[in-house]
């Protein structure tokens, strides 16, 4: 089974404000992190991968933060592209992935070529709904939940 890990987790307290880093963040089904307000029925939950950051960094020849993407979960280790209507289990955490993070204008505000960078393959990363209560932790395991490849 291919597995990843847990690099990060961001909190957004405010809308269009800062993201800010956190150890762990407690997961709410059907609502998405505690604490984070961009959160709404469908995208409860947003997921970018390690490897694809530091590709787009490498790319546009930049070392931005990841937490310029505005996600709440970067992993690493697993790959994301094309993973409409699977489950991701994030420690105890299951996630059903409901579709990719299409990459917005603040992208672009942040780093010139950045937004269209990102539009192919996926690289803007996913978003998802929780499906359980839990604590998702920086280190913990991510892999497939539902037999996947």
């Amino acid at each position: 089974m291919i597995q990843g890990r847990v690099e990060a987790i961001w909190l957004k307290r405010a809308h269009g404000g800062p993201m800010d880093e956190v150890s762990e963040a407690t997961a709410i089904a059907g609502q998405g992190l505690e604490g984070n307000v961009d959160r709404s029925r469908r995208r409860q939950v947003t997921i970018i991968e390690r490897e694809v950051w530091d590709e787009l960094m490498r790319q546009l020849d930049a070392a931005l933060s990841p937490s310029t993407r505005r996600a709440n979960l970067m992993v690493s280790g697993i790959r994301l592209a094309n993973t409409r209507g699977r489950t991701l289990r994030i420690g105890g955490v299951r996630i059903a992935i409901g579709g990719e993070t299409t990459p917005c204008e603040q992208m672009e505000e942040a780093l010139h070529g950045l937004q269209a960078a990102m539009r192919p393959c996926w690289n803007g990363g996913v978003f998802g709904q929780v499906l359980n209560d839990g604590i998702i932790a920086v280190g913990d395991s991510v892999s497939w939940d539902d037999g996947g490849c």
